[in-house]
């Protein structure tokens, strides 16, 4: 695996970035800055026949409220594919991708409803990583008490009332398609010495009772009343986030395992290789992955593609865009392809609703989506549908899974590897 170098104070154009030289292939997410405006970043299978998700339905439950209002509980989350079975003896894994989204806010670029009805197009459901400040107006930013920093800062903007009104529109249409709605937290700290590289899993605790806190009352925080209710009880409904940068999982983990959380996406450079739990808890990076023309990988991001690039500007000479955007589509298609045609290892690719070098990053994924949607075996899955499937599996077939290392094709193909008796042999 490469170095990461984590470049913690550097700022690239438009916000705070975890970057690394050309060459090294891993960088963090990064956001856009306060003083150019507010940010716009933003159940399980079997291995058998798919069942897309359907167009968003009203909850077939009156919903009952709960506190202020600002979320209420509908029943059941509807649209949800097939209830996940274990894998028969000898049976192909599926092959799942997860899309997910950093951020989840809406400024009015029409992101998020773009890949809401892209989803919906091609059955598939994604996560969206809710920051909690999306929802609180700035006039209320000394609400937030970031753990290290002043009150009320934060190094992503906070959001218009206009665009705090459409991401509660986009959140509430989102989770009634069936995507999952997690938690990318507040204040995305990433550095000097209150980054979220240093909080204790004390301060995790606060500050994820912050970001839910700001779901869940974001009625009284905003004032408004002619927007009905989160369809969803956000308490029971989080089981997951993905910390700010990339930064902090160790001291995170405690606290998501008190919380009952069941996975964690927050970890840098992994490999496409079959997850493992670190303390109970689902670990599920963003990968190391091909990028064409170079020698290195680069790692399952957006914002890192673009970092290799173009140096972290999000706005270099547009005259890059065409060679640039078929380059990212073809690092994302590349690990695709190493998975679904070796060892079928869950494919995981974050994003954020920016326009990013005239946003061709975002063309990159609607292309890659559509490239893999409706492939055999394949399962476009939010992080919480797949580790519905993971629970269900027999924890030795999962161990014959780990076996298989990055690119490695099951010797004697599926039926022998994972019909074999004994212990899972070493990775090769």
């Amino acid at each position: 695996m490469s170095a990461v170098n984590r470049a913690m104070g550097r700022r690239s154009a438009l916000g705070w970035g975890l970057a690394v030289a050309a060459g090294a292939g891993l960088a963090g997410c990064g956001d856009q800055e306060p003083a150019a405006g507010p940010p716009g970043h933003g159940g399980g299978h079997g291995g058998g026949a798919h069942r897309p998700g359907r167009p968003a339905q009203p909850a077939r439950k009156q919903p009952r409220l709960i506190g202020d209002g600002s979320t209420s509980f509908t029943g059941t989350q509807p649209n949800q594919p097939e209830r996940p079975r274990p894998l028969e003896p000898g049976e192909t894994p599926p092959q799942f991708v997860v899309f997910s989204w950093d951020g989840a806010g809406e400024v009015g670029n029409g992101l998020f409803p773009r890949f809401l009805e892209l989803a919906e197009n091609h059955g598939a459901h994604m996560t969206f990583f809710l920051s909690g400040l999306y929802l609180l107006p700035e006039s209320k930013k000394r609400l937030y008490r970031p753990p290290d920093n002043p009150v009320g800062a934060s190094d992503i903007g906070y959001l218009t009332d206009a665009h705090i009104k459409e991401t509660l529109t986009y959140v509430r249409r989102a989770w009634l398609a069936g995507h999952e709605i997690g938690t990318h937290f507040n204040g995305h700290f990433c550095a000097g010495t209150g980054s979220v590289a240093r909080w204790t899993p004390a301060q995790w605790r606060d500050e994820i009772e912050q970001a839910t806190g700001f779901v869940t009352k974001w009625r009284t925080h905003t004032g408004f009343h002619d927007l009905p209710s989160l369809p969803f009880d956000y308490d029971k409904e989080l089981v997951g986030g993905r910390t700010p940068c990339l930064l902090g999982q160790d001291n995170l983990l405690p606290t998501a395992r008190a919380l009952g959380w069941r996975y964690d996406a927050s970890s840098p450079g992994g490999l496409q290789r079959w997850p493992v739990k670190r303390l109970g808890i689902w670990d599920l990076p963003l990968q190391q992955i091909p990028f064409p023309g170079h020698r290195f990988e680069v790692l399952s991001m957006d914002y890192n593609i673009l970092a290799n690039q173009s140096k972290n500007s999000t706005r270099a000479p547009s005259y890059n865009y065409p060679g640039w955007r078929a380059q990212a589509t073809r690092s994302y298609l590349a690990g695709f392809r190493r998975a679904y045609e070796t060892n079928r290892a869950p494919y995981f690719i974050g994003n954020h609703f920016e326009e990013w070098n005239g946003g061709i990053y975002m063309d990159a994924v609607e292309e890659t989506l559509k490239a893999v949607a409706g492939k055999k075996d394949v399962r476009l899955v939010s992080f919480r549908q797949f580790v519905d499937w993971l629970d269900v599996q027999d924890p030795a077939v999962l161990a014959r899974l780990r076996t298989l290392g990055v690119g490695q094709r099951p010797d004697g193909g599926w039926r022998r590897h994972l019909s074999a008796a004994g212990a899972p042999s070493a990775v090769r």
